[in-house]
């Protein structure tokens, strides 16, 4: 971002060392060509919101590109990347931020709607996170159902929040066989049911490996995994991956004993032969946890933000929420090695050009 605040998206300048984050497995192919892939991604995006809608009792709302800095609304993810800014000439230069997700804001609409328990809302999430770092998995571009739903104290539980993905999870399947039906060549390959551990539990179950090469193991197992307790330090010290401490509640004690009521959704990807993260999603933080985790991130000075004094004055209602990569799952569904083969998006030169070179057409 410059001095003078210009919109601007910082784009890191790509050398040779960046290759490496190119993975192309020997002999790959795409299955499907242009047009049956456009008329795939279109097929999964509207069959999958369906469903999802219906599953969890959401309504479409419309949601927003940007939202105003300075009023804790944005999602800070890890809290080191840097949202896209611009100032606003009618609004006497006031800034905006292009949204990274919309975690806190559904929060809010939930509470704006009067939407009621049992109920929520989902939308069509499109962010710039200009930080990214890309590679097969990861762009500047982001796009994803974002969804919230009211839940009441009672439903503040580990038992519930596995029962709300195994709904996501049971759409997912009856997706899975929509493909199938349009694209013979593509099989089935999710398992069942889907496999609940904490990350606690995964640490012990693969002592002497990394978090990504954990998440490689036990999805390679099951097929499909959903890891809870993510943000709070393990017993190695470290958390299994980074949380904000204002959206999900990663530090209750839960009914299993361990900290956290949130978690991420995994599968097997056959193509590139690791996981690949597609949900990411949560219980979230009431008054007192939120409180906590402020403290245990030493973000105190977010108490007076306008999300967390709303929080802190119980005027939000308890919720549950999460977001699904939209592009990540047609990537999966449609069996493509890089998720530049579903969106448009940009791409180093030397990325782009390797890509093409292996038969790998990024649009």
């Amino acid at each position: 971002m410059n001095k003078d605040g210009i919109f601007a998206v910082i784009i890191r300048n790509f050398t040779q060392d960046n290759m490496s984050k190119l993975q192309i497995p020997s002999g790959y192919a795409p299955l499907l060509n242009l047009k049956q892939t456009e008329l795939g991604i279109k097929n999964i995006k509207d069959f999958f919101q369906v469903n999802l809608s219906s599953e969890l009792r959401l309504r479409r709302v419309t949601a927003p590109l940007f939202v105003e800095s300075g009023t804790g609304i944005n999602d800070d993810l890890n809290g080191v990347e840097r949202p896209v800014r611009f100032p606003i000439k009618d609004m006497d230069d006031k800034y905006a931020e292009i949204v990274h997700s919309l975690a806190k804001w559904k929060r809010l609409t939930l509470a704006d709607y009067g939407i009621e328990e049992g109920f929520g809302i989902y939308t069509d999430m499109n962010a710039i996170r200009a930080d990214e770092e890309l590679d097969n998995l990861h762009s500047l571009y982001v796009d994803q159902w974002d969804w919230e739903r009211v839940i009441g104290e009672k439903n503040r539980s580990i038992d519930f929040l596995k029962d709300i993905v195994r709904r996501i999870y049971a759409a997912m399947l009856r997706t899975e066989y929509l493909v199938y039906e349009l694209f013979p060549v593509i099989t089935p390959q999710l398992p069942c049911e889907i496999t609940f551990i904490h990350s606690e539990e995964l640490l012990q179950r693969y002592p002497g490996m990394d978090a990504k090469q954990r998440e490689d193991a036990i999805t390679r197992e099951f097929g499909a995994v959903f890891i809870m307790g993510i943000g709070a330090p393990l017993s190695d010290g470290e958390p299994h991956d980074g949380r904000a401490p204002d959206y999900d509640d990663w530090s209750t004690l839960n009914e299993d004993g361990y900290e956290g009521l949130n978690g991420d959704l995994l599968v097997w990807n056959p193509v590139l032969q690791k996981s690949i993260e597609l949900s990411s999603m949560g219980i979230r933080v009431d008054a007192a946890s939120l409180e906590r985790q402020l403290k245990a991130r030493g973000k105190e000075e977010r108490f007076s933000l306008y999300f967390h004094q709303r929080l802190m004055h119980n005027e939000l209602p308890l919720s549950i929420g999460g977001g699904i990569g939209q592009s990540r799952l047609c990537m999966y569904y449609l069996r493509k090695a890089h998720i530049g083969e579903i969106q448009a998006s940009l791409w180093p030169d030397d990325m782009r050009d390797e890509a093409k070179r292996q038969g790998v057409l990024l649009i």
